[in-house]
């Protein structure tokens, strides 16, 4: 893990290496349906997105690497106080995409899809 400037950051040393994908796994993504089907083709890098039904993805990877089923459903959103959070649930499910494919492919995915603050 590196800062911007290209230098090691020393989180890196604590956190250790990156850890397993799971071939399925689900979890909550904090976005609307549209902030996140306008982000998914950028999102999937050189892979191929296609979207057969609402509320479902297959990411084809380059190669004949396997492939990734997305599906997703909205969420209630999460409130605190008066501030309001919108909500998907992604469920996750590659077939055929060996292990380190599957790290770097989520690695690039998070960093894309993850929203600026601070």
């Amino acid at each position: 893990m590196c800062w911007p400037s290209g230098r090691r950051s020393p989180v890196a040393e604590v956190l250790g290496p990156t850890p397993e994908v799971p071939v399925a796994f689900e979890r909550e993504q904090g976005c609307t349906e549209a902030e996140w089907q306008r982000c998914l083709p950028g999102a999937v890098g050189p892979h191929t997105l296609a979207l057969p039904a609402p509320g479902r993805a297959v990411v084809t990877f380059a190669g004949g690497a396997g492939s990734l089923h997305l599906e997703w459903t909205v969420l209630p959103p999460r409130r605190i106080a008066l501030l309001s959070v919108p909500r998907l649930a992604a469920r996750f499910r590659f077939d055929g995409v060996p292990a380190d494919a599957r790290r770097a492919f989520m690695r690039y995915f998070d960093l894309y899809t993850q929203r600026g603050g601070g």
